[in-house]
């Protein structure tokens, strides 16, 4: 039998799958658009609530495939060398409280340390052991709490993207991130302008819902992605990078209609391993790279949710993650 690839060799068996099709890439990009522009434009001209909802919920799914292309883009999976179509999706970054300059530093860093203790938080959320969480302050338990609780999720729009993506990041600096500024600005801008000139109802159903719903499916997946049944988190002195890929990264099984909406990112493994293979071609590498076929594995449905939110704690003797429940319990200073 073939020994397993790992480390570079693995990589390398991957590469054939960063070639990109520009015709596709633009296709991807124009059906999209052209979706969510007439989601959109549904939920402004539909004449009451219950017509302009549909609209408005379709127009949140498709603008998460929307963020999923600027993810791409932001990689350098598709659209390599244009300079035109990164202009049109940092403009799309401003639009969904992206700004493409703190999205390429934490997610980087974020591809570069996964499943690493030390920088959790930076482009995820944070994962501490049982024994870092016992050693917080109550303070600092709270804040672990907060990050984590699903509530944070639900309020994504100002927990995730406004303050996160945006105001903290301008904050902590300005020069640097002078886009997270022109976001929220771009923002503020839109919601006077849209409520002023096509009213209330069109800024609801038209702006506000599809962001909400966005911003919430975005965050859920980012959670999801990372914190799972199955998933293993090495030890430092024993991390790699493409263990932390194919056993910290999972693969989100979804039927072919809200795998479109997610522009593939369930092969989220896949994507870990080489995050210069295009949305489209993640699923082909799967299927023809051996070691990727063994993935940890979930789902969207209620049940998987729950399961995923009761997840908090890597429990390294244990061998995998617990919830808080399972620790409150024990004798306080005992080793984890």
């Amino acid at each position: 039998m073939k020994e397993a690839r790992e480390g570079r060799e693995l990589i390398d068996a991957s590469r054939p799958f960063t070639d990109e099709s520009r015709w596709l890439s633009v296709w991807h990009t124009l059906s999209t658009f052209a979706l969510l522009g007439a989601c959109v434009a549904g939920a402004a001209i539909a004449p009451v609530w219950w017509q302009k909802l549909p609209f408005s919920i379709l127009a949140g799914l498709t603008a998460v495939r929307g963020f999923i292309l600027f993810h791409d883009v932001m990689h350098g999976a598709i659209f390599k060398k244009s300079k035109f179509w990164r202009g049109v999706y940092a403009f799309y970054g401003l639009l969904v409280l992206t700004p493409s300059r703190v999205w390429r530093q934490t997610h980087n860093y974020h591809h570069a340390h996964t499943a690493q203790m030390v920088g959790s938080h930076i482009g995820s959320y944070p994962t501490f052991t049982v024994a870092i969480y016992r050693a917080l302050t109550p303070r600092q338990q709270l804040m672990y709490r907060v990050a984590r609780h699903p509530l944070t999720i639900l309020m994504a729009w100002l927990s995730v993207f406004l303050w996160g993506m945006c105001l903290s990041s301008f904050k902590r600096s300005p020069r640097k991130h002078w886009d997270s500024l022109i976001a929220v600005l771009l923002h503020v801008a839109l919601i006077a302008a849209i409520g002023h000139f096509a009213g209330l109802s069109t800024l609801v159903f038209a702006y506000l819902v599809p962001l909400n719903i966005a911003f919430i499916a975005g965050a859920y997946l980012f959670y999801a992605q990372h914190n799972f049944e199955g998933m293993t988190i090495q030890p430092r002195t024993e991390w790699s990078y493409t263990r932390a890929a194919l056993e910290s990264s999972s693969f989100m099984q979804l039927n072919p209609l809200t795998e479109w909406f997610t522009g593939s990112i369930g092969y989220h493994h896949v994507h870990h391993l080489n995050a210069a293979i295009p949305f489209y071609r993640l699923e082909e590498a799967m299927k023809a790279i051996p070691e990727l076929q063994s993935p940890g594995v979930t789902n969207l449905t209620p049940a998987q949710i729950a399961r995923c939110f009761e997840l908090k704690l890597w429990d390294p003797d244990a061998g995998r993650m617990v919830g808080y429940p399972e620790i409150a319990s024990e004798p306080a200073g005992q080793p984890a």
